[in-house]
């Protein structure tokens, strides 16, 4: 998990004072030895640098740690009357675009894919149809059958000449072997990685690309859950078979994801994409369209617009709100909205992992806020047969987001988020059609059978959350 790099950077900065501290005093030290006349002066300066030394580490200990450790900033929606507009409500739209930047318009066509067995079929077909361009930027990565097929109709597509540039975090993407990033290259494959670790920036530590974003000759995107590895594969529903969410979509949107690789591109390489190539200037058209957008959610050092998005498609539902993610650790604040949203008559229901979890301390962290959920109304089911790992939100069977940004303080915080937004009827009933799906596959918590868990649960779950922010 990323927190450790948190973790490492804080270590790093009251390392980095601590040292400082030393060395003046070993200075200090052996100019007393050398002139021992002057001991009452030395001897007071010395306490002067030290005790400014002392403060000084106190003070990056705490910036460190306010950096490391800072939480989201809303806490709370105000309006008159209603606090935000309706979901459906024109209003609503406005809004959304005004808070998180996410420009909803129509002509869209979005698809949504279901595990492995939708998703991948869906986008090896699209990058071997590849004309001209291919931009492709991976969160996770790990060698195995996938790696190579990927590799292959990279290699395959750049060797016909179609620009392809791929990008992959450094935290996520660090089981990349040399020689699979060297075989692409190779073949024409531009590579590159989205802020590796540097003494010079560790300030960059925490701030990971969580993003997945694959375009095809600008025309077609890809966003979800979905990573470079087989446990990806399958039905998402046996062992070892992740079951994940993702889409496939054209319109003005993809411009957006473009734009949102084209960002973390300029980053890592210094060199910004342009031209019609990346960016046609008349969307392909499908049909039925649908209105959307792209939420690009960047980390600041205030509120966020992952947050605010999250807090107003809440805020915003009437009837009911389902939200499946896989990493749900709600801070109070949100956990508050969530009961508020149950106490005004929503249908609140959660869909989150299970014991088949691969990070047992942010499961943990979770349902250290299961009983306030519970008790103010909201319903909780856990996935039981495999990793669960969509990210999904579907309001009063009109508003869905389907991406990569999960419900706990790093994505709302720390990592750049890139979710597809929907404002369609038929697309939010396929969503929810799967959600109550897989609640067949799931087990409910109640809050009777809740409060009779153990002992060490309730301490593993204290401990976790004190890292929650981390998580």
């Amino acid at each position: 998990m990323d927190w450790r790099c948190g973790v490492s950077k804080a270590l790093a900065q009251c390392g980095v004072s601590l040292a400082w501290a030393v060395t003046m005093k070993k200075t200090t030290s052996r100019a007393k030895s050398a002139n021992p006349g002057s001991d009452s002066k030395r001897s007071m300066l010395e306490k002067v640098m030290l005790t400014a030394g002392a403060l000084l580490l106190i003070v990056f200990t705490i910036i460190g740690m306010e950096f490391t450790l800072h939480g989201a900033h809303l806490s709370r929606l105000q309006g008159v009357g209603r606090a935000a507009p309706q979901v459906g409500d024109s209003l609503f739209v406005r809004t959304m675009e005004m808070f998180t930047g996410t420009h909803l318009t129509d002509g869209n066509h979005v698809t949504v894919l279901f595990n492995g067995e939708q998703t991948y079929p869906a986008i090896w077909k699209e990058l071997r149809d590849a004309k001209e361009t291919i931009t492709l930027q991976m969160y996770y990565f790990e060698p195995g059958s996938m790696a190579d097929t990927l590799s292959a109709i990279l290699r395959e597509r750049a060797q016909h000449g179609v620009a392809i540039h791929m990008l992959t975090d450094a935290f996520g993407g660090q089981k990349m072997k040399k020689e699979y990033v060297d075989q692409l290259k190779a073949a024409g494959v531009q590579i590159a990685v989205f802020r590796p670790v540097r003494w010079y920036a560790l300030q960059k530590l925490q701030n990971r690309s969580h993003v997945r974003a694959i375009v095809i000759d600008g025309r077609i995107g890809f966003t979800g859950g979905f990573g470079i590895a087989d446990k990806w594969f399958g039905n998402g529903h046996t062992k070892d078979q992740w079951r994940d969410t993702d889409v496939r979509f054209t319109g003005p949107a993809v411009s957006r994801l473009q734009s949102t690789f084209a960002d973390g591109w300029v980053e890592a390489t210094g060199t910004l994409l342009t031209g019609e190539k990346y960016f046609p200037k008349e969307p392909l058209k499908d049909e039925p369209a649908t209105t959307a957008g792209l939420l690009d959610a960047q980390p600041n050092i205030g509120s966020t617009p992952a947050e605010r998005f999250l807090a107003l498609s809440i805020a915003g539902a009437r009837k009911r709100l389902y939200i499946a993610n896989s990493y749900f650790v709600p801070n109070y604040d949100f956990k508050q909205l969530l009961i508020e949203a149950a106490k005004r008559g929503v249908d609140v229901r959660i869909l989150t992992v299970g014991t088949a979890t691969d990070v047992k301390i942010t499961r943990y962290a979770g349902r250290k806020q299961y009983s306030d959920l519970l008790k103010g109304g909201v319903r909780i089911w856990e996935f039981a047969p495999t990793m669960m790992h969509a990210k999904t939100l579907v309001a009063d069977g009109l508003w869905s987001s389907i991406g990569s940004m999960n419900f706990d303080n790093r994505s709302m915080v720390f990592n750049n988020e890139a979710n597809l937004n929907v404002l369609d009827a038929p697309t939010a009933a396929v969503l929810d059609s799967v959600f109550l799906n897989d609640l067949k596959y799931s087990k409910e918590i109640t809050i009777a059978e809740f409060e009779k868990r153990g002992l060490w649960q309730r301490m593993c779950e204290l401990g976790s959350s004190a890292m929650a922010r981390l998580l």
